[in-house]
């Protein structure tokens, strides 16, 4: 007989061992000794600001707006799998403690989320409001964690609805909504909080309402909407090891292709770099990482205070970039041709360094030029040597180690 509940277990179990796995490697040596560096520096500077915190702050839009986002991001977790669409159809009726499940697990593991922004912006509340009560804040943290869960009902229930525009149009209306009674509860304006939550309290029997004029479960949906979610957290999870699981998204970029494509001569010897090249254009989240990584890293030189920190940082990121776009080396694992190509394996390792050298260089220079715009020449200067010298012995030592 069929038990919904074992059934969840099952999936769940398996879920958490291929997730521990992937862990394993994103949080190893590496990435804890730069998370380490980035707690410790915001947390020093975060400080730093409090003391000076202007008078006429913004603290209730910013955390009002950033709750909203928290609260409003509430996916469902099915842990859905392609033969489910097939099989499980004859036994829907039966599989409401799996989805109840499913529900719970989704609510638990977004909660990480809320502790790290609450944990955030508590010194930032004591400081602008120091006048109010210590017990006024987790008030705040319990009206968080009744909407997180509120939305997180409200998502499932429109998961019911086939048409994308009214799904749309209900995720703006709660997203503008929590906003609102975050704001309002932030300021102290405990009335237009509450009239504010009536008209969530609306939308949200409106969402219960519509999801029971549904006929059947959105299968397709639910599936597309996990699958969706897993492949981020696998292509995440490709930057630090083999993901045999990985569907890989292919790009066009016809524009910087052609670009990238005219400074490649014609040559057996070119063949790596044209691979690895167009690769890191069209191929997975590589360029997005890339340039993620310059504006965030660059973001920390422009407003930092110290600067051997905004160096420091410099070199982090310049780091990070390296180790993440190694990747590139395994990402046509998969594929036969490579094996057949008249080409020896050696060309391969030097065309992905002598690629990750180049991106380096840019992501140099691009910091070195950040320096300048905040009128630190001193720095401009440090980071263009270090940084060139770093990428020179990280690629030619660690990469060609890893390589080999």
């Amino acid at each position: 007989m069929f038990n919904a509940h074992d059934f969840f277990m099952k999936r769940f179990n398996a879920h958490l061992k291929d997730m521990s796995r992937y862990l394993r490697y994103i949080f190893n040596g590496h990435i804890a000794f730069a998370m380490l560096f980035f707690v410790a520096a915001l947390a020093y500077y975060y400080q730093q600001w409090l003391a000076n915190l202007p008078d006429n702050f913004p603290t209730a839009w910013i955390m009002g707006i950033v709750l909203g986002v928290v609260v409003s991001y509430s996916p469902v977790r099915t842990l859905l799998k392609e033969p489910d669409l097939v099989f499980l159809l004859p036994a829907e009726h039966k599989m409401r403690a799996y989805f109840r499940n499913a529900l719970i697990y989704s609510f638990v593991i977004q909660l990480y989320i809320v502790a790290i922004v609450m944990a955030a912006f508590g010194p930032l509340y004591s400081a602008s409001f120091g006048e109010r009560e210590g017990k006024t804040y987790f008030v705040t943290i319990l009206v968080v964690l009744i909407f997180k869960l509120w939305n997180l009902i409200a998502n499932w229930w429109m998961l019911r609805v086939r048409e994308e525009h009214l799904r749309l149009i209900d995720q703006v209306a709660r997203f503008l909504l929590n906003i609102a009674v975050f704001y309002f509860i932030i300021s102290g304006e405990m009335l237009l909080a509450g009239i504010t939550t009536i008209l969530f309290i609306i939308v949200f029997l409106y969402d219960l309402g519509i999801s029971r004029k549904q006929a059947g479960i959105a299968w397709e949906l639910l599936l597309e909407k996990d699958q969706n979610r897993m492949q981020s957290f696998y292509r995440f999870a490709n930057m630090f090891t083999d993901v045999p699981n990985l569907k890989n998204r292919i790009k066009p970029r016809n524009w910087l292709v052609s670009f990238v494509e005219r400074r490649i001569p014609f040559e057996r010897k070119a063949t790596y770099d044209y691979l690895y090249r167009i690769t890191f254009i069209r191929g997975g989240d590589y360029l997005a990482m890339y340039i993620r990584l310059i504006v965030i890293g660059g973001l920390f030189i422009f407003f930092l205070p110290n600067l051997w920190v905004k160096i420091g940082f410099a070199i982090l990121f310049l780091y990070m970039s390296s180790f993440q776009m190694m990747a590139l080396y395994q990402h046509h694992r998969t594929i036969i041709w490579l094996d057949i190509y008249p080409v020896e394996a050696e060309p391969r390792r030097s065309a992905l360094m002598k690629w990750l050298l180049q991106l380096g260089v840019i992501q140099t220079i691009i910091y070195a030029i950040v320096f300048l715009l905040s009128q630190a020449y001193i720095g401009a200067i440090i980071t263009l040597i270090s940084g060139l010298a770093f990428i020179y012995i990280f690629t030619n030592g660690y990469i060609k180690r890893k390589l080999a």
